[in-house]
């Protein structure tokens, strides 16, 4: 039996790192452009290529905190495909749920980091995604970024929750879902044990601006109001809030220098979900999600950040004046 089955989108990331680029913003410092000179070559500094998407992410974290964890996804069977299944395997993934078919590419996308932020261009492809005839026993499921065609799916995965009251949902919705059903995305909001979020995306499924409401924990009520039992909103460097209809926590990132943001997110969920599976209480999920999403941030490639238990203890005693407050 899983303790996880992480539901979404596979990827082949390739990493690229850049210093000859430069970053142009509208008058009120947003809607920031990746400026590159046109029709030339532009030096590169370091590139690699790294298994990807918010499923594998959250796989590889929550393995290394001690969590039988599986994946459900659709690959293509290109080389690409083979690559991830080779790595998955490598890192004690299991992939026995994740579908070759021979009609569609493997999912791909180029990340240009530069000064500690990334600018990703990401392939999707409409696909046909599987639901297997015998899901597998597990306690949670975590619902994340597909491509078109997650329709289907996602009525699947109603289906079976309906079925199985016991599993609970995490629900982490990727661009796709929110740019293209985003009100399919609220009714998976509504139905779900914990949902995970930027701020953002947060005012997305909410309906309603941050500046409107003029607090985050305003926003997490608006949430919780729309089903949600459990709602996490993280802010980069402003940390993360976490709330259910009985108590709001905020706690603050650590503060660590900013090598790559690529990952950050999934490693939050990953140990804010993991310390919610091992039994702890909110702020404890709250300081492990920050833990391990700070230890990503200072490192180039997410895999290279993750953290195991005995390292995750390190870095919340190293950091141990930072700690999660009742608002």
């Amino acid at each position: 039996m899983y303790k996880i089955i992480a539901i979404g989108d596979v990827i082949l990331d390739t990493h690229v790192k850049i210093d000859d680029a430069s970053v142009e913003c509208g008058l009120d410092g947003h809607n920031c452009k990746l400026c590159l000179e046109f029709a030339t070559k532009i030096p590169v500094t370091d590139s690699f290529q790294t298994v990807g998407g918010n499923p594998a992410n959250l796989a590889f974290s929550t393995s290394k905190l001690g969590l039988a964890t599986a994946i459900l996804s659709t690959i293509g069977t290109d080389s690409n495909g083979q690559t991830i299944l080779e790595d998955l395997k490598k890192n004690k993934i299991d992939t026995q749920h994740i579908y070759l078919n021979k009609k569609i590419k493997t999912r791909y996308s180029i990340i240009l980091n530069f000064k500690g932020e990334r600018t990703i261009l990401s392939y999707h492809q409409k696909r046909n995604y599987i639901w297997p005839k015998n899901f597998p026993a597990t306690d949670w499921i975590y619902f994340t970024s597909l491509s078109e065609g997650f329709e289907t799916l996602q009525e699947k995965l109603f289906k079976y929750l309906s079925k199985h009251p016991s599993v609970r949902l995490a629900l982490n919705p990727g661009s796709f879902q929110l740019k293209n059903n985003l009100e399919l995305t609220k009714i998976a909001a509504s139905k779900s044990d914990l949902l995970i979020v930027n701020l953002e995306e947060a005012e997305k499924i909410a309906g309603v601006s941050f500046k409107k409401l003029k607090s985050v924990q305003s926003l997490i009520h608006k949430l919780l109001s729309l089903g949600a039992r459990e709602v996490v909103i993280t802010d980069a460097a402003n940390g993360a809030w976490c709330g259910n209809n009985e108590y709001i926590w905020h706690m603050d990132a650590y503060p660590v220098p900013i090598i790559s943001k690529t990952g950050a997110g999934d490693a939050f969920s990953a140990g804010y979900l993991s310390a919610k599976i091992f039994g702890h209480d909110l702020p404890t999920c709250l300081t492990w999600g920050i833990a391990n999403s700070c230890s990503v941030l200072g490192h180039f490639g997410v895999q290279n950040g993750l953290l195991d238990q005995k390292n995750l203890k390190k870095m919340i005693t190293k950091f141990s004046k930072i700690k999660p407050e009742e608002i």
